[in-house]
């Protein structure tokens, strides 16, 4: 499934005047950047047809916050079972892993991207802005494996549990010496845990904040009316010219140790890439002369 992500203007700045469509995002927004019935309802509908178009039926498990307003929806392939109160913290599998499994992935990235600035001498090395954060969110996200995903159901008291080994918790410790790796690499006089890293106590805050039916009334009838926002943009490269990013690649693919399997991984990564760039610049120069051609 692709992420829905939410934010609090149409078009940031971030976006340079495209659409969250044109950018490859599925992007709604609102004041607060908060879910929404109507939102939620245009996104359960497309869920629904896209298990028409696969040939499947599911069931949505949900817990019952005020946007999650499902009554007269014509759904056909999406059964939806909403949880009794107080009790989503113990039997959603959301919440059993699968947001901090997203968490350490989408942190790996913001700390790698803090590393290279740091080491490139940065002013801020955390500083961010919102494109490069969706584009993080989507490939954490994409990231989670099935298995993954699976190991959290078993952990909720919904299904009988299967006596078998769990193969998912090894990566997901992997993902956590990582953090803790990058975490040290930082400069950072008194740096925190993974724990407090994935689990900042400012995001509970906003967890814990109730919304209104007025907040919702408001928030359904502005959403579409914010087209920018003020907001900072990372300062961007210039845009490297097709020899230029070969060259590049070449020096990298010089660098690999065969001998090093891992090497071995991202040499035939680094060679797709290629692969794929001089795809690309031999249909231009074919498509150039095509036009340029004087009859």
């Amino acid at each position: 499934m692709e992420p829905l992500i939410i934010g609090h203007a149409q078009r940031p700045r971030a976006f340079n005047r495209k659409s969250g469509e044109q950018l490859g995002f599925y992007y709604r927004s609102n004041a607060k950047a908060w879910m929404t019935g109507l939102i939620f309802r245009e996104w359960l509908q497309k869920m629904d047809q896209q298990m028409q178009d696969a040939k499947r039926k599911v069931l949505l498990l949900l817990d019952n916050a005020p946007s999650h307003v499902v009554r007269d929806l014509p759904l056909t392939n999406v059964q939806v079972f909403l949880f009794p109160a107080n009790t989503t913290s113990k039997i959603k599998p959301i919440d059993a892993g699968i947001i901090a499994a997203f968490k350490r992935r989408y942190r790996r990235f913001q700390l790698q991207d803090a590393i290279d600035r740091d080491e490139q001498q940065k002013a801020d090395i955390y500083k961010v802005d919102q494109l490069i954060a969706m584009k993080w969110a989507k490939a954490a996200w994409n990231d989670i494996s099935s298995k993954t995903i699976a190991n959290c159901f078993k952990h909720t008291c919904l299904f009988e549990r299967e006596t078998q080994k769990n193969e998912v918790g090894s990566e997901e410790q992997d993902i956590e010496n990582e953090l803790k790796d990058a975490i040290n690499q930082l400069p950072i006089s008194r740096p925190m845990s993974v724990h407090e890293l994935i689990n900042p106590e400012e995001e509970q805050q906003v967890a814990d904040e109730e919304i209104s039916d007025e907040d919702l009334i408001k928030l359904s009838s502005s959403q579409d009316q914010e087209e920018e926002e003020d907001g900072e943009v990372m300062d961007e490269n210039p845009p490297m010219s097709t020899k230029e990013k070969l060259n590049v690649l070449h020096s990298c693919i010089s660098f690999l140790d065969l001998s090093n399997p891992n090497h071995v991984i991202a040499h035939k990564v680094l060679r797709n890439i290629q692969f794929e760039i001089r795809t690309i610049e031999k249909k231009q120069t074919t498509l150039d002369r095509y036009f340029c051609k004087e009859y």
